[in-house]
């Protein structure tokens, strides 16, 4: 799109409205920011998928719902000076919902840095193999954290490779474990597990030292130490391997019903935020990579 369009509404919003500077400024950022997302030539080739498009793309970036709103008023400022100018003959802004508390993509990290996190508990001792299976048995499986703590022995299946969790709702599913989960859960359950209770009995699948079931705040702790020893940026926490399972799935060509019902999600369209992570994380990709990106 011309670049004067632009001049020539800033110009209107500093004559015509008497718009004080930090607020030209504001505008003039966030139609910068909308017009490089968009990057069509011709205002009435813009339709209202690709506002939508831009509004998913600010969520994926972190904004917050006030300066969405914002930037959303100030997109719909510009359509309508367009319209009233003779630029354009539609409005795509009509019918778009303001953001009122919508949901940020969820925090995911690489496949690389999920492989190094694995990496970091010592199975030469008896909570690094525990650690171990946990860790491996929450990516490979995506369950919470309550339901990965929750566990008990009856709730796995070795010979047949899966588990059975009881979710949110009191409904239960079952679970697929994958081959390298299993056999570090093994390795736990012939090496450590029996060693940590000590003579005594549970029947909780992961045992603390002192002889109980694990909790979240223990699990919660033992992962952010392993996030600062494996040097991986950002906040890690149990529910971003549950995040990065559904994501990684997905990328890999994966049934979003499938991963549903691996989730435990009652409706889809919680499943189905993670196709924004998909797609967010391959259009970054394209940019960085792409002669033209």
């Amino acid at each position: 799109m011309e670049e004067a369009l632009l001049v020539n509404f800033l110009n209107y919003l500093a004559v015509e409205k008497g718009l004080a500077r930090n607020t030209l400024q504001a505008y003039e950022r966030d139609l910068n920011k909308y017009l490089f997302f968009i990057t069509v030539k011709k205002p009435d080739d813009i339709t209202r998928s690709d506002v939508v498009s831009f509004m998913a793309h600010l969520s994926s970036e972190g904004l917050s719902t006030a300066s969405a709103a914002r930037c959303l008023a100030a997109v719909r400022g510009f359509h309508k000076y367009l319209m009233t100018d003779e630029h354009a003959r539609t409005d795509p802004t009509v019918n778009i919902d303001t953001p009122r508390g919508w949901k940020r993509l969820p925090k995911t990290i690489s496949f690389a840095d999920v492989e190094t996190l694995l990496r970091q508990p010592d199975p030469a001792t008896l909570i690094g193999l525990r650690d171990k299976a946990m860790l491996e048995l929450l990516y490979a499986t995506g369950l919470r954290v309550s339901e990965l703590v929750g566990l008990k022995l009856n709730d796995i299946n070795l010979e047949r490779g899966y588990l059975v969790v009881l979710g949110k709702g009191s409904k239960e599913r079952a679970v697929p474990m994958g081959e390298t989960a299993m056999a570090a859960l093994s390795r736990y359950l012939n090496a450590g597990r029996v060693a940590l209770l000590k003579g005594s009995d549970a029947d909780n699948l992961f045992i603390s030292l002192r002889r109980r079931g694990m909790t979240r705040q223990m699990f919660w702790k033992r992962i952010k130490r392993y996030a600062v020893t494996s040097g991986i940026s950002g906040n890690i926490s149990p529910h971003t391997l549950r995040h990065s399972f559904a994501t990684h799935l997905l990328d890999n060509g994966a049934d979003l019903r499938a991963v549903q019902a691996m989730l435990g999600h009652s409706d889809i369209s919680t499943t189905q935020i993670y196709t924004q992570v998909s797609r967010e994380r391959l259009k970054k990709v394209h940019q960085k990579y792409h002669p033209r990106g």
